[in-house]
């Protein structure tokens, strides 16, 4: 019986951390806007301490960092281009149903299509893979 490698979970984690946390980090990063300063640099470090002061975005930051150090450790063992397919796809997957879940438009019927088409692709990458290793 096929089983779903450890590697692949990882990367399935990787990718529910970075998309699952994007919406967040939107949410978090408003009121940005209204930091203002003179000077360019002064502006910079400005929307920095922003930004890390503000645990609306500090979090969901960290958890998105999180997914990159276990995907760092994820490539060594993982055919490259398993690891990029699902991580980039699955991705783009998570960040579009948490933003539905926060309210946001995320573009009708053509998108329902594309994850769809998003999650019969990932399906199949992860069967032949399964299929070779056994």
């Amino acid at each position: 019986m096929p089983f779903i490698s450890v590697e692949v979970c990882c990367l399935f984690l990787v990718a529910l951390l970075w998309g699952g946390t994007n919406p967040f980090l939107k949410k978090g990063t408003e009121g940005i806007e209204k930091v203002k300063s003179r000077n360019i640099v002064i502006q910079l470090f400005a929307e920095v301490k922003f930004l890390f002061l503000n645990y609306k975005y500090l979090v969901p930051f960290l958890l998105n960092q999180s997914g990159s150090v276990i995907y760092y450790f994820t490539l060594a063992s993982t055919d490259l281009s398993l690891a990029v397919l699902l991580s980039n796809s699955l991705t783009f997957l998570f960040t579009l149903l948490t933003g539905k879940l926060l309210g946001e438009e995320i573009g009708g019927k053509l998108a329902l299509i594309g994850m769809l088409l998003i999650i019969v692709g990932v399906t199949l990458c992860v069967a032949s893979t399964v299929n070779k290793e056994s």
